[in-house]
Formats: structure tokens, sequence, C-alpha cells
């Protein structure tokens, strides 16, 4: 049996700044049918299904928070505190004593409750823009939605939403390498700031609790076991970075698609039951975390391949979402982006697997499903007004500009 490090295997470019839209599209490709493994200075690349949900569902892998911290020399300050304390950098009994604690707080009925705040958001956002037959999609819709709906979900005042939006953007940079290695400091001053409001938020709620997420934090218990204020703060620390610039990503993404497929948006408009596998269809298509990290603390083996501990495992959703059973990849195949297609059971692994799966998944599908539902019922046709702008591949992969023109449904 060979070392992973022993074999010949092709080059990603991840660091590579042009390796964005079209051209990411073709490479991981080119590289899929290639092999199921490729190389880079950061670590192994993981590209199909089996071997993805094999390295994310693993308990010889844990998330490398903490080797990040050590690798750029993270030794004190609140980004450190906030490292230390993240969930995806706990395991064991400590992951599972916040997973038990927390997961009522973010069941599907539980993001339920938040629809009508979204559709007034929507509402809003939809009526600043309609009668001008064009926008910056990213500008007017899928940036402002997504942090009003945090604001209301933490029971902040919605005037704080470009607030929140800026820590998140910031602190979400500290999984993009290139960001750690060059802006440091700012990222560190999103952290202090956001911890100096959310302890101000939090005594707020303790004195006058209320229907939002921290309120019911706060009163979460299981087995007479209650969560202190410094894991309430970093678990709303957590559902801000992970649930802003991944759902405004993912809805940007999600329009460019239907730009690009426009009869998949007349057959969304036709059909809106639709929608919720619409959803699931963009998130698998286009995975706006195309990279997930694992750094195996134990040697492991697969397909007579060993992985020696201290291995950073990169599990490539992109690749591992189009890695579909040809029996239930659909009549087009899983290259094709097609909202009526029955992908069986394979869901899109966008979210992760195993024990790290993201907390607030349910929530971001609400939030896509009623983006898509309210605008498919208000536009009759949707183009592209120029070329999109794609963000970096590194973190979250967004958009930075989604120039559209659209032609108003008659009874809108």
């Amino acid at each position: 049996m060979r070392a992973v490090t022993e074999l010949e295997l092709p080059e990603l470019e991840y660091f590579d700044p042009e390796l964005r839209g079209p051209r990411f599209h073709a490479e991981m490709e080119e590289l899929r049918e290639r092999t199921w493994l490729a190389r880079s200075p950061l670590g192994v690349f993981v590209l199909d299904r089996e071997a993805a949900g094999f390295f994310l569902r693993t308990r010889s892998a844990t998330f490398p928070g903490m080797k990040i911290a050590e690798l750029f020399e993270i030794e004190e300050g609140p980004l450190l505190e906030e490292m230390r304390r993240n969930i995806l950098n706990l395991n064991g009994a400590d992951h599972r004593r916040l997973r038990n604690l927390v997961n009522p707080a973010f069941t599907p009925r539980a993001a339920d409750r938040w629809r009508p705040a979204m559709r007034e958001f929507l509402g809003e956002r939809w009526g600043a823009v309609r009668d001008d037959g064009r926008c910056d999609f990213v500008a007017a819709f899928a940036k402002p939605y997504p942090s009003l709906t945090i604001a209301r979900v933490m029971g902040a005042p919605l005037a704080d939403a470009p607030r929140l939006h800026h820590w998140s953007n910031w602190i979400q940079r500290q999984f993009d390498a290139p960001s750690l290695m060059n802006e440091r400091a700012e990222i560190e001053r999103a952290v202090l700031e956001f911890y100096e409001y959310a302890h101000a938020l939090l005594a707020e709620r303790r004195a006058r609790p209320g229907e939002d997420l921290l309120s019911q934090l706060l009163a979460a218990e299981a087995e007479g076991d209650r969560l202190s204020e410094v894991e309430c703060v970093n678990l709303v620390l957590n559902v801000l970075v992970g649930g802003v610039d991944t759902t405004q990503s993912q809805l940007a993404h999600g329009m460019r698609l239907f730009c690009e497929h426009p009869e998949q948006w007349e057959l969304l408009r036709a059909r809106p039951e639709l929608v919720p596998a619409a959803v699931e269809e963009i998130l698998r298509y286009e995975p706006i975390t195309p990279f997930t990290a694992r750094i195996l603390h134990e040697d492991v083996e697969l397909r007579d391949v060993r992985f020696p501990e201290g291995t950073i495992v990169m599990v490539c959703a992109f690749t591992a979402n189009r890695d579909l059973d040809p029996a239930t990849a659909g009549s087009a195949g899983p290259e094709a982006f097609d909202i009526t297609a029955d992908r069986g059971r394979a869901k899109p692994l966008t979210f992760g697997a195993g024990i790290h799966f993201c907390l607030g998944a349910n929530l971001a599908r609400a939030e896509l499903g009623e983006a898509l539902g309210f605008l498919s019922a208000r536009i009759e046709r949707i183009e592209l007004d120029g070329d999109p702008e794609y963000g970096s591949i590194n973190g979250v992969y967004g958009l930075e500009a989604l120039r559209l023109r659209f032609a108003p449904a008659a009874v809108a």
C-alpha cells in the first residue's frame, strides 16, 4: 500500500486568482474525469462522492481550524479566542453537548417561523427595483436580504443589518488563506467588534426575552445543562458567519444559473411546487463552499492508499455533487442544471456531512426557497446584463456583481 505522498497526482492551482467561473468548472470537470485525487501545496484534494463523504464523516479527521491558527502564528487575541470556541473546532463530548443544546433552535420548523419576515424583506427589495427593469442583483437583493433575515433571527435592530453583514464578511475570511496572510488585522477587528455587540445584545435579551434566537439559546436546556454566555455569543457568531455571505453567494449563483438556463426559469414559474427541488439543484450545481478542509489525526487507509496522520484533505463538493449514479442522475445527466431531475437520495454535500453538518442549513434552505418563490412569481423573463463578476474560490465562492435585465410579470 502506497502513501498518498508517494503517488503521482495532478496539480490543482488552488491559489490561482484566475481559477473561477467557467475556467473553474472546466478544470474541475477535467480533473474529475482523470482521477479521484489531486494535490496542491495546501494538501490533498478528494474529488468523488464516495471518498468525499468518507472524509467528511470519519472520526479520524477534524476541521483544521487550530492547525490554521498554528500555521499563521495566531497566538493570542480575539481571533484565537473565536477559533478555540468555534463549534467547527470542537469535537467529541464538547461538540455533542453543544449540538444537543442548540439543535431545537435550528430545525425545519424553527426556520419556518422566519418565513414571513423573509417575504417582508423581499417585498421591500423588489419594490425598490421593479420599475427599473434591471439591477445588480448582488447589491439589490442577495447582499441585504440574508443580513436583514439574520438581524431578525438574532433579535437585533434591522438598522444594524449592514454592520452584521460587514462583520460576517470579514470574520468569514479566517477560512481564506490569502486573506489571513494579508488582512488579518481587519479580521481581528471584526471579531472584537462583534463580540462587544453580541454581549450587549445578550444582556438585553436576558432582561427582556423575546422569540429570537438569542432568547432561545439562553433558555436552551438539556438534562439540566445550559449554555454559558460565552457559548451563546460564539454560537450566534457561528450563525452570523455561516448564514450571511453563504446565503448571499448561493442566491446570486442561483439567479445566474437561471439566466443561463431560461427554460428552467419558465419551468419554475409554471410549477411553483418545484421551488424546493430548485433549491437543491442550485446547492448541488454551484456549491458556494466548493472545498471543505479536514486534517487527519491518525493514519487512514482508503482504496489501497494510506493517508498519513497530519494530512490536510480538501473535500471538493463541486465535483462530488456531480458524481452521481447514472441510474439516478436524471435524463440529462449530472452536468445539466435541471430542477426537474430526480437525483435520488444523493443529497448535495454543500452543507457538509457527518457531525459537522452545517447548523444553519434549514434556515439557508428556507431563505433560498422564499427568494425563488417570490421572484419567480414576479419576474416573467430574466437575462444577464453583462458578464458576472466571480469572487475567489477560496473560502466562500460568491459573485461580486450580477447585473440583470428582467421583465416583471403582468400580475406583479
